[in-house]
Formats: C-alpha cells, structure tokens, sequence
C-alpha cells in the first residue's frame, strides 16, 4: 500500500518511519512549531533517498537566511526527486527551490501551475499565502486580493483543516474583511492550538477590530505553550507590545522590547529580527515616547550583519528606520543608491515607492516633518507593493500622520484620524485627534 502525506497525496518513500515524520515535520512547519527541523531529520535518516524532507528543511534553512544551507540540501532535493519520484513531487521540489533561490517570477508561476494541478498540496500553496510569502514580496499592489482569491479557488478541496482555515481568515482579514476572517481564523485555532500561525493570525484580526484587550489576554493564555525558540514568539510578543502602545504604556512596550525582540534575548528569523525590532522602537520614539539610543544602536549593529545589502524591500525600509534614528546618512547614502540602481535596471518590482519611503523616514528623523510629508503624500497607497502584513505597513502611515501634526496641517490629520477611526476603534487614534481639539 503506497505511503502517503497528511493531505492523501502519494509519497515516494516504502518507508513507513520516513513517510510518518514528514507528515508530522510538515505540520509542525505549517503551524510555526517548534521541533520542525529535527522532525524533519529524522525522516531523512530513515530514507536519505526520499527527497521531500529535503527540500522542506531547505525551506526552514531559508526561513533563518542560511542560503548556502538551504540551495544546497535543494540541490541534493532536485537530484533525489530525478532519480525517484512522481510528477507531482518533482513539480513540488522544483516550484520551492526556485523559492530558495529567491527567483520569485518563476516561483509564483510554478506555484499556480502546481496548485492548478494538485490543490491539496498545502506546503506549496503555502508559498504565496503569509506576509512574507511570495506574493507579499512580489511588488503586486494587490496581493491582499491575490492571497484571498487564491484560497478561494481552493476551499473546496479543504473544508475544516485547521492549515488552511487558518491561511484563509488571514487573507481575509489582510484583504479587509475583518469579521469573517477573524471567525474562519478561530475555527482553525479551535481545531489545532498548537498553532502559532492561528495564533498570529487572531490578533492580527482583533488588531484590525481595536480588541486590544481581548489580544493581549489571548497572548497571556496561550504563550505559555509555545517555546521561546517558536518561528513567530517573538512577533506574537510584539503584538502584545503594539497593544500596550494603544494605551500609552511605553514602560510596558520596552519591557517586551527587551524580554523577546532585543538582539541578545531574541531567537527569531533575521527577518523578523529587524523588522520587529526597529519597528516597535520607531513607533516608541514617533508617538512621542523616550528610547534610550544605546537600544537603537545595539540594535543597529546586529541589524547591519544581518543585511548588509539592498535585499527585500521590506528589509530596506526596515534597515531606513535604524539608519535615520541612529543618524547613519552614509549607511543610508549606501543602501538608496544601491536600491535606485535596482529601480533603474527594472529589478525593483516594488517600484519608486522604496526610496520615497527610506528618504522620508530619514527625514522625519531630522524632524524636517514638512519634507517628510511630501515625500510620503504621493506613494501612501503604494506602501502595500514593500509586502508584509497591515499591521506592519501602518507604521508608515503613523509615520505620516504625525508628520502632518507636528508640521501644523492639522485638517489633513484630521481627515486620515477620521478616516481610521471609522474603520475601527484606536485608542490612540482617538488621542491624536483629542489632542488637535
């Protein structure tokens, strides 16, 4: 009887141990839990032939940007599936090497071919589907829509599984649909709690519907369970943290600052690592809060090491915030030239926005708020191409909007205050305008 994976799909291995850790390793992957890599292992020693183990701790190497790891054990992957596998598990190392290998055009396209093929190939259809997925850093301007629509396209071969209730409601709440996504979210979380992307994906729905306090018990309860060492612990922290900001306690915002997202206490992908990092801080200093510099510099450092060239936007963007708080014009001189380069060569499928946003952020910083303002007014709506998730992008227009009052356009902040608020409660947002009386 062939062996086959948690989603009825037929693996290329005759052996039972090599075929029952992957199925585990791959949800422990999907669900953002701890023990995927060793998992992982384990299938590879009992059937070092068997390819999809393989190329799924490639995946994981990549997560943590161990790129010479993760092309190489994709490398072996694509060899292996040659000599021993099905059309469909070359199809599938193929389309996430080309991922690895951050060939982003081809992936996409590989991904569509492949789920068109064979929908319940969840490890692949993931690919596209998260704030940093494929189409998050594709530069589309509508890949909230995209995410949705492609589950959309492929609920029906699902039904209640827990992966893919939990993709769906995020993409929902992504593309705005706040309610539904929340609830679809939570009958994922319901059916699997050692979940950390369900997780995630609940407060990223209470975020949007201002359950601030519902968010922050979610995060007490349930963090526990979930190792230090977790993919997201750290970001679901940071969430936490956002909450704290809402009501004005930056005491409590560096508390988890300095617990899970500073350099030497975090274990987070090096994404996350800046990104969370500077963001958090950004939002302390920009909503009017002291950061002592010495964080700010630390945590520069290591960001420096992390990426030290032009890479994702995202990270780009990210890297702008550590070189105007700290003050770092050639840091900032180096990495826009290399990004206009990028612009100019048509390599930069994000767009004109990237640069704007980095100058801007630096103008702020030197608290030219006029400047800021015109270099951010034109590209607001294209601030989605840099990817991530809403959340993340909102610093952005945070950024923006308090540029707008400090400069002295008060009708202007008013109106975006307004505009936010009718889309959901902020207690800060609420503060702003109490302020401008």
């Amino acid at each position: 009887m062939a062996l086959e994976d948690r989603y009825g799909l037929p693996l290329s291995t005759a052996s039972p141990e090599a075929a029952s850790a992957y199925r585990e390793g791959v949800d422990l992957m999907l669900a953002g839990w701890t023990g995927t890599a060793e998992t992982l292992e384990r299938a590879i020693a009992a059937d070092p032939d068997f390819a999809l183990p393989h190329i799924a701790r490639a995946r994981l190497h990549g997560f943590y940007q161990q790129g010479d790891l993760a092309r190489q054990k994709a490398v072996l992957a694509r060899e292996l599936v040659a000599k021993r596998g099905t059309e469909r598990e070359r199809s599938h190392v193929e389309t996430l090497a080309l991922a690895i290998e951050g060939r982003l055009p081809e992936a996409i396209a590989a991904t569509m071919k492949h789920v068109e093929a064979w929908p319940r190939d969840a490890l692949v259809l993931s690919l596209p589907l998260g704030a940093f997925g494929l189409y998050a850093f594709s530069g589309m301007a509508d890949h909230d829509r995209a995410r949705q629509e492609l589950c959309e396209r492929v609920a029906h071969h699902y039904g209640e599984d827990w992966w893919f209730l939990t993709m769906y409601g995020w993409a929902m709440t992504e593309n705005g649909n706040f309610s539904r996504g929340r609830g679809v979210t939570e009958r994922g979380f319901k059916l699997r709690r050692q979940n950390a992307h369900a997780a995630h994906a609940v407060l990223h729905a209470m975020f949007e519907d201002g359950s601030i306090e519902a968010a922050d018990r979610l995060v007490d309860d349930w963090i526990p369970c979930y190792d230090r060492a977790g993919i997201l612990h750290g970001h679901i922290r940071w969430h936490q943290a956002l909450g704290a900001l809402e009501h004005g306690d930056a005491a409590r915002a560096l508390a988890i600052y300095a617990d899970v997202l500073q350099p030497k206490a975090t274990q987070a992908p090096p994404l996350n690592v800046i990104t969370d990092g500077a963001s958090l801080l950004w939002r302390l200093s920009a909503y009017g809060h002291a950061v002592p510099r010495a964080l700010w510099v630390e945590a520069d450092a290591t960001a420096q090491k992390l990426f030290p060239k032009s890479s994702l936007p995202f990270a780009d963007v990210h890297m702008a915030l550590f070189a105007a708080a700290t003050q770092n014009r050639e840091a900032l001189a180096t990495r826009l030239a290399a990004i206009e380069q990028r612009l100019a060569d048509g390599k930069l499928p994000a767009g004109p926005v990237v640069p704007a946003v980095c100058r801007a952020l630096a103008a702020f910083a030197d608290e030219q708020y006029v400047a800021c303002v015109q270099m951010l007014a034109p590209v607001l709506r294209e601030v989605v191409r840099v990817g991530g998730s809403h959340a993340q992008r909102e610093l952005i227009e945070d950024t923006f909007v308090v540029a707008l009052m400090r400069s002295g356009e008060l009708p202007r902040a008013r109106a975006l205050l307004d505009a936010r608020l009718h889309r959901r409660p902020s207690l800060r947002d609420a503060r702003w305008q109490a302020a401008m009386g």
